[in-house]
């Protein structure tokens, strides 16, 4: 799935020559051989070595605080959401539904890589719920809306249908 991923950032950031990559142990760390040193190992140290090849590094933050606020989501995403149990993803459904509460992107109100990967990430968590369980996270559904339609972003993965009006609260039923 990381390889996708990273192949889908490079088409995204308009990388010309698509880099070699493999996977390393059984959880499939994905590895680029770098000719220029030594081959750079795991998915964000990559990511952000192609974003600042790419030279677009607002992705990666603007601000001393929003870079950190995207390291910070990029290492959300390695340590939390890969390789997540099912009770592990309702959690983090949760979690990230609380914060998206009152932000259109992960990093202040601004497009970045944790936007990219995150989203990435929790496809296949938002592609299993059924419609009711969408309308629980609803400023999650939102955002992952949002990002699959952003251009250039969605690329390998297929659209998911999200209900953007809802007929009723639950406050009102």
């Amino acid at each position: 799935m990381a390889l996708r991923e990273l192949s889908s950032l490079e088409k995204y950031l308009g990388l010309k020559k698509p880099n070699k990559y493999s996977t390393q142990g059984e959880r499939k760390v994905p590895v680029l051989q770098n000719n220029n040193g030594p081959p750079l190992v795991g998915l964000v140290t990559i990511a952000c070595h192609l974003v600042k090849e790419a030279k677009r590094s607002e992705l990666l933050g603007d601000s001393a605080e929003s870079r950190a606020v995207v390291q910070q989501w990029l290492e959300y995403r390695v340590t939390r959401l890969n390789n997540c149990t099912k009770e592990d993803a309702k959690t983090i459904l949760k979690e990230l539904n609380l914060y998206l509460e009152d932000k259109a992107y992960l990093a202040e109100n601004q497009f970045t890589l944790a936007d990219i990967l995150m989203y990435y990430g929790i496809q296949p968590l938002i592609v299993d719920l059924a419609v009711q369980e969408k309308e629980q996270y609803v400023n999650l559904t939102r955002w992952f809306d949002h990002m699959q339609h952003y251009p250039g972003v969605r690329r390998h993965l297929p659209p998911v249908v999200v209900l953007r009006n809802r007929i009723y609260t639950s406050r009102h039923h």
